[in-house]
């Protein structure tokens, strides 16, 4: 025990003038079940490398800040899912081999013992920084990281895998497909109604449907799980993927220390691509805090967010992982309710957090997207979750068992819609997903180039998804069971095929007006299922609208709602253009803007408003 006071004292130099002192602090690390050195690090603001050169010279050993270039591209790990779990490596120097290492408080303990036996070993250990060790790791490794974040899923599943599983004629297949349910839904009103109108109502009855019932039917109320006491919170990483954001680094260390969590159970990496130079500085700057850590994703394609993810996944240290964005403000205690509820339940495998838009109000566009966040997240999701149908999950604020999520495959780096895809992946192997009530604030799109881009991206990934599972469908309903079948082809064949059917209706109501044909003039039992279907397809996605917003508080923003058919004229746009691109750009991932509001994007907790800021223009993307 005195050794072990003694090197306390020496980690945390004038800080503690007793034993008595140093002995409270390793209690709080021993009560905390975290490594003295780590706890010191985090709690008493030495940082790992002053806390572990301290505890190098009281052992008698060299502490090294970085890792010379002698043993660059030597480290090579032969399982790259260990490869967060290695914690010294071997190289060479004119003196012999060097062994390069990040000790724990008791190996300190046992070293400096050792050395007083045999002190010609002190020249052939070096200390160094976890991550300075950790980035050595990965650069040695970047080869066999950058294949394995673009080909394990076709590995383990070729099936599945958008990179494998979508060819060319799958896909102009699919576009034909599209175009002529469209022509047949334009030409239904003139000929074989008997047919097409059953079909149309298929098409856009079944998802209202689906709408409708999120209003109704609720979730069972049930008991919160209790709190983990500190001792048993599970070491949880954060990956947040970033290319051309270094605007939003400062937002984001703000959200980032918000988080309530013990920072030693922290393992917050920011994923940015090695090309995002200024992203790169601006993370740099910010890396004192021994929380964060940077991952370079070298440059290669798909140049896509799963693939960054990927990449780093091998290097997540947590029993748990959630994905972050470049604009998210997380609740605070997020982290510490997703722990609960995995500890309470050892059969689930991920949880989605909902999604809240915090800048609604800024325009009517923004106010559509909020309301269409409100339903999706707020009601939508819990009722697929509760009918345990196939989920498709939002891009951010997923929680992941770390051993769930590698043994699926981990995300798609070739499908632009990772989420939706890993959420459908997750059902076929009946992997447990669920919502839980903690929220996320991002920010929408302001302007509408932007969210035409990100739309257009979204539909092209749920179209890449739709046709990957779909490929082989007596395999898929085998795997996923009837119910999950059918509600894959209503969710997410309804997305891509209701914006144009939606539009369809409106052109076919705006020819009668202009033109006084009578077909819409209820001649027949015919005309009143067309306007069956139109009040059903449109009152559904109005009331899930509403309802969210209510569920949200934001009142406010129900007037926008009535725009509601230009919203899905839009919608319509973005599909023709995701058709093209499945064509010509499959894997072309277009990038959202961050950081374009006008408003201020405050920390208040269990708040989602916003309130105006001084300043004019919004900041430049770099």
């Amino acid at each position: 025990m005195s050794q072990a006071l003694a090197l306390m004292r020496a980690i945390l130099g004038p800080a503690v003038t007793s034993d008595a002192e140093a002995r409270d602090v390793l209690e709080a690390a021993l009560v905390l079940e975290v490594d003295p050195i780590v706890h010191c690090a985090h709690r008493h603001g030495l940082g790992h490398a002053l806390a572990l050169e301290r505890a190098a010279e009281w052992a008698g050993l060299v502490f090294s800040p970085f890792m010379p270039e002698t043993i660059a591209g030597s480290a090579r790990i032969a399982r790259l899912d260990a490869l967060a779990e290695v914690r010294s490596l071997r190289g060479h120097s004119e003196m012999g081999d060097v062994t390069y290492c990040t000790p724990r408080f008791t190996e300190f303990l046992n070293l400096r013992e050792r050395l007083a036996e045999a002190p010609h070993l002190a020249a052939r250990i070096r200390i160094v920084p976890p991550a300075i060790l950790r980035a050595e790791l990965a650069r040695s490794n970047a080869d066999r990281l950058m294949e394995e974040a673009r080909e394990r899923l076709a590995r383990r599943w070729p099936s599945a895998s958008a990179h494998r599983d979508l060819p060319m004629l799958a896909r102009l297949v699919f576009v034909s497909g599209l175009f002529l349910v469209v022509l047949l839904a334009a030409l239904s009103p003139y000929l074989e109604r008997a047919l097409l109108v059953p079909l149309l109502a298929l098409l856009i009855v079944a998802p209202a449907a689906l709408r409708f019932a999120a209003l109704f039917v609720r979730p069972r109320p049930g008991e919160d799980p209790p709190s983990l006491p500190p001792a048993e919170l599970p070491l949880y990483s954060v990956l947040i993927p970033l290319r051309d954001e270094a605007n939003m680094v400062p937002l984001l260390e703000q959200a980032m220390r918000a988080i309530d969590y013990p920072p030693e159970k922290l393992d917050i990496k920011f994923v940015v691509e090695a090309k995002s130079r200024e992203t790169v500085a601006a993370v740099e700057k910010i890396l004192a805090d021994p929380r964060f850590e940077l991952v370079r994703v070298p440059d290669g394609p798909p140049r896509t967010k799963p693939k960054a993810l990927d990449y780093a996944l091998p290097l997540a240290r947590g029993q748990f992982v959630v994905v972050y964005d470049a604009e998210d403000i997380p609740d605070p205690d997020q982290l510490r309710l997703a722990a609960a509820r995995f500890a309470a339940d050892p059969g689930l495998d991920c949880l989605q957090a909902e999604l809240v838009i915090d800048n609604g109000s800024e325009s009517w566009l923004t106010a559509m997207f909020s309301a269409e966040y409100g339903g999706l997240f707020g009601l939508l999701l819990p009722l697929l979750a509760r009918w345990k149908l196939p989920m498709p999950l939002g891009g951010t604020s997923n929680h992941f068992r770390l051993r769930s999520l590698r043994e699926l495959g981990g995300w798609d780096a070739f499908n632009v819609t990772e989420d939706a895809d890993l959420g459908v992946r997750m059902a076929r192997l009946r992997y447990r997903c669920e919502t839980f009530v903690s929220r996320t604030r991002e920010e929408a799109p302001i302007t509408l180039d932007a969210w035409m881009a990100q739309r257009t991206r979204w539909m092209k990934g749920w179209m890449q998804t739709f046709i990957v599972h779909n490929r082989n469908p007596v395999r898929f309903l085998r795997d996923i069971g009837w119910r999950g079948f059918l509600a894959f082809q209503i969710y997410v064949g309804g997305l891509i095929v209701s914006a144009l059917l939606h539009t369809v209706f409106m052109a076919s109501l705006a020819l009668f007006i202009v033109n006084g044909d009578s077909w819409f003039g209820l001649s027949d039992g015919w005309d009143l299922a067309y306007i069956a279907i139109l009040v059903l397809g449109y009152g559904g996605s109005f009331a899930l609208a509403i309802a969210g917003l209510v569920r949200l508080g934001q009142k406010r923003l129900i007037f926008h709602q009535l725009l509601l058919p230009v919203y899905w004229v839009l919608h319509s746009a973005a599909t023709l253009r995701a058709a093209r691109e499945l064509i010509t750009h499959p894997y072309f991932w277009a990038k959202t803007r961050h950081g374009a509001t006008r408003m201020r994007r405050d920390f208040r907790e269990q708040t989602h408003s916003v309130t105006p800021a001084p300043v004019a223009a919004p900041p430049v993307q770099p």
